[in-house]
């Protein structure tokens, strides 16, 4: 098999190694596409929380036709598409994972929409319902909207009944925002919080953050009373200090969100949230933006365009 390898910290190779094999309680899926997200970029970089062993193949989303099953596996069978969570080894033409995290691929759903899925919407739903308690007919400002997070949450949001104001650096991401159902955009270059607050009438109810950086206390000062801010993560590079006085006055309350960690502690929470997702996408109450496709050889770029926020959406490695 063809992998995308970290073989030291800051850059990574396309290698050819053995295919593995299934081992007890496992699935090889031969992988259509691989989602590249900016935690990924951060394990090459040596700047996330956990730093495996090198040499890894990077790469947490896949999706593709199971082509082998464990000894003791009955689902899902050679032969089914499916979509799967694998922490790292994605970015490659074959991965093993174990097959609880395996879920068949609704028809809705190709390859490369499914691969880019989970991680993004799973963290808008955690987000929006589970820690800001969103409700329907409250107005939600997301920050980096023209990404691949932002704009799954603009779509959750939409789903769960919000108004969204999409905010966005360039007039691409904008325009990517608003073809996902915001009802409005803002330019971060420019006065957030009063943008914000003439455009839902004095203060929105929930803002989402996954960027930080310059636009997290505009954004703060423009929650209504009783407003909810989601800390989601920090793509500006930056982790900005909040004034706490903007949290204590109007009753305003600040949530962080580690939907992997979360995940991880709940596996049939995830699985239950990840089901209510796909059935959004089958009811079509969300529709999945469409990635940019890129070969394997191309990751390199790709995960330096991530880091440095210069993609609109997301992208998948096409083997």
């Amino acid at each position: 098999m063809r992998a995308v390898v970290c073989e030291e910290l800051g850059s990574v190779v396309v290698r050819e190694s053995a295919e593995p094999s299934a081992g007890p309680g496992q699935v090889v899926i031969a992988v259509e596409a691989a989602g590249v997200n900016y935690v990924d970029g951060l394990f090459v970089q040596g700047r996330y929380q956990i730093r495996p062993p090198l040499p890894f193949v990077p790469g947490s989303e896949v999706a593709g036709t199971v082509v082998a099953a464990g000894p003791d596996v009955a689902t899902p069978a050679a032969g089914t598409r499916v979509l799967a969570t694998c922490g790292l080894g994605g970015f490659a033409t074959h991965v093993a994972v174990p097959a609880a995290a395996a879920v068949p691929l609704p028809p809705a759903l190709d390859a490369a929409r499914a691969a880019t899925f989970t991680q993004s919407h799973s963290t808008a739903l955690f987000a929006l319902r589970e820690r800001a308690g969103l409700a329907s007919g409250e107005t939600v400002l997301v920050l980096g909207a023209g990404g691949g997070v932002g704009l799954a949450a603009v779509q959750v949001a939409k789903a769960l009944g919000a108004r969204v104001l999409a905010a966005a650096s360039t007039a691409d991401k904008r325009e990517a925002a608003r073809a996902a159902g915001a009802d409005e955009t803002i330019d971060t270059a420019g006065d957030v919080k009063t943008a914000a607050r003439e455009l839902s009438d004095g203060g929105v109810d929930v803002v989402y953050d996954p960027v930080g950086g310059a636009s997290a206390e505009p954004a703060l000062r423009a929650l209504r009373e009783g407003g909810r801010y989601a800390v989601i993560g920090f793509a500006s590079g930056e982790i900005p200090s909040l004034p706490l006085n903007q949290v204590l006055l109007r009753n305003r309350a600040v949530v962080g969100v580690d939907w992997g960690a979360w995940s991880l502690r709940n596996p049939a929470g995830q699985r239950a949230l990840l089901g209510e997702l796909l059935t959004m996408v089958a009811s079509g109450e969300l529709t999945p933006v469409a990635p940019r496709a890129e070969p394997l050889d191309g990751a390199a770029g790709v995960l330096d365009d991530l880091l440095n926020r210069r993609i609109v959406g997301k992208v998948a490695l096409v083997p």
